[in-house]
């Protein structure tokens, strides 16, 4: 799966917004304010409204007049994403695209949701999925690609309520291909939430195979990778032996009840020590190795500014971590502030958001053919950052 393009309208600070020509590492630059935040939240807000409903996931946010952009509360939300997806061993490019409104107690309902693609090379996408207010239709025979159109078997449905997606409903039956692919994409993104006090590795007992978002698992598996896939776990150690300051050994250990210990040597010190002595950075670095090296990547992983507390020397070589988890399967959606990061980048990677009259217009960075000159004389992205002119693309 790779997501192609993003299309938001009426969602807080994007009162209109796009993303086009997605690659499968993107990064997003911008000051303070300017939206970064909110579009890892869109992605929040569809994996929320998957696993409870649209409403649920709204009152999270506020309410329907929060979530809308200022002045605009009685205008419809709309989220459109055009991805690559393989049905039925073919792979098409589905447009998924939702559209919220308030109801009349101010309630936001599924105005919307349509799920479609082209059947063939030619011709317009047809819709597989197409409900509005709870109601709607779906085609149960997408796969038999070579009956025409009008032949389809096309199954008409009601939801329990308004406020869920058909997507969720429909989505759990094997005869829906689109929307159970969908589905279960959307169910396996990781939209991280990271905090270094609740991943110090502990002495707990349990079983995890991948990293939590908030990253309170990670003894659980790291011990998983060092019993199971060796082979990834001894790449996580040996990229903290090469990349972090002053760590010449980390020596996993395992207690009697099979829990891993982790003992990190410093070469300033005679003895090892565990790791719930060492750094915040260390710590979180070998969260992201962990992260990073899971043997199933994420259809998605978003990441908020994964430069804070880390030394700037790692950058380059965290976002090279990032590419290669890229290219193993997982898109990458990073924001930073980090010129050090930044540096490590292509101009196609990296994508710039301002604010114009109270909304946030969002530009790729290999569009200005004043950045392309720049960026082919040799500046690298990181100074380009600092010298303001990303900030300031047209």
């Amino acid at each position: 799966m790779q997501i192609e393009s993003i299309e938001v309208k009426n969602y807080r600070l994007f009162r209109e917004a796009k993303l086009s020509d997605i690659p499968r590492l993107c990064v997003l630059v911008g000051a303070n304010g300017t939206g970064k935040s909110t579009l890892f939240d869109v992605f929040s807000f569809l994996k929320d409204a998957l696993s409870m409903n649209v409403g649920k996931a709204v009152a999270k946010r506020g309410g329907y007049k929060e979530l809308a952009s200022r002045g605009f509360a009685d205008e419809p939300i709309e989220i459109t994403l055009q991805f690559r997806l393989e049905i039925t061993g073919y792979e098409r490019l589905v447009t998924y695209m939702l559209t919220l409104a308030p109801d009349s107690m101010g309630r936001a309902v599924v105005a919307r949701e349509v799920l479609r693609y082209k059947r063939g090379a030619n011709g317009k996408p047809f819709h597989f999925l197409d409900f509005a207010h709870g109601k709607g239709y779906a085609i149960t025979n997408e796969e038999d690609f070579s009956k025409a159109d009008e032949k389809l078997n096309r199954e008409e449905q009601e939801l329990d309520a308004p406020d869920i997606l058909a997507i969720k409903g429909l989505g759990q039956f094997e005869r829906f291909k689109a929307a159970s692919a969908f589905r279960l994409m959307i169910e396996n993104w990781h939209i991280s939430d990271f905090h270094v006090s609740e991943a110090r590795p502990s002495q707990e007992d349990g079983f995890a195979e991948h990293l939590s978002t908030r990253g309170d698992n990670l003894p659980l598996v790291a011990n998983f990778l060092f019993e199971h896939h060796p082979d990834r776990f001894e790449h996580v150690l040996q990229s903290m032996q090469q990349r972090v300051p002053g760590v010449s050994v980390v020596e996993p250990r395992q207690t009697e009840d099979g829990r891993l210990v982790l003992r990190f040597q410093d070469g300033s010190f005679k003895d090892p020590f565990v790791a719930r002595h060492v750094s915040d950075g260390t710590i979180k670095m070998f969260a992201y190795l962990v992260l990073l090296n899971d043997p199933k990547p994420y259809p998605l992983l978003a990441v908020e500014e994964p430069e804070n507390q880390l030394y700037p020397e790692l950058l380059p070589e965290l976002a090279e971590e990032f590419r290669d988890y890229a290219r193993r399967g997982g898109q990458v959606f990073i924001s930073s502030h980090s010129p050090d990061f930044l540096n490590a980048l292509t101009l196609d990677e990296i994508y710039c958001l301002r604010k114009e009259q109270g909304f946030t217009r969002i530009s790729k960075a290999s569009d200005s053919a004043n950045l392309r000159a720049l960026f082919g004389a040799g500046d690298l992205p990181g100074y380009l950052w600092k010298q303001g002119l990303l900030e300031g693309l047209n």
